[in-house]
């Protein structure tokens, strides 16, 4: 199934097809080219996610420190990061991957994995999504 996701800007939108990004460019262009897709449409700037590097947030198990950095928008970790084997395997299950400290996530670009998040004016994160899959939404 396809889903195009936009923002509220209407600058940039996404289209997901599986854990892969089918194609990018204008929501208008999208849905004229993808007419059966879904629409996502956030209340947000859509874009790439965050690199965290660092310790986790703190948190009662493994699964509950990564989905605190979903919640941040966060699509990478620096290697480092997940030196606990609890945390490799929880990042792992949810789809989380790394990349080197002080870099940030690429723009969602056609054929590459489909890693994204949603930010509002403040810099709040709506929505993070990995290898097409949502894993957090804002309620």
């Amino acid at each position: 199934m396809l889903t195009i996701h936009t923002g509220t800007s209407g600058a940039a939108a996404v289209v997901v097809s599986g854990a892969l990004v089918e194609a990018t460019g204008s929501p208008a262009e999208l849905t004229r080219r993808f007419p059966t897709a879904r629409v996502r449409q956030w209340p947000g700037e859509l874009g790439a996610g965050r690199v965290h590097d660092g310790p986790l947030p703190d948190a009662p198990s493994p699964r509950e420190r990564v989905h605190a950095l979903l919640r941040l928008g966060v699509t990478a970790v620096t290697p480092g990061t997940l030196a606990d084997p609890l945390l490799r395997s929880a990042a792992a299950r949810v789809g989380l991957t790394t990349a080197p400290a002080g870099t940030r996530t690429a723009v969602p670009a056609a054929g590459g994995r489909a890693d994204l998040a949603v930010f509002d004016a403040d810099g709040v994160c709506l929505a993070t999504v990995l290898a097409g899959r949502l894993v957090y939404r804002r309620a």
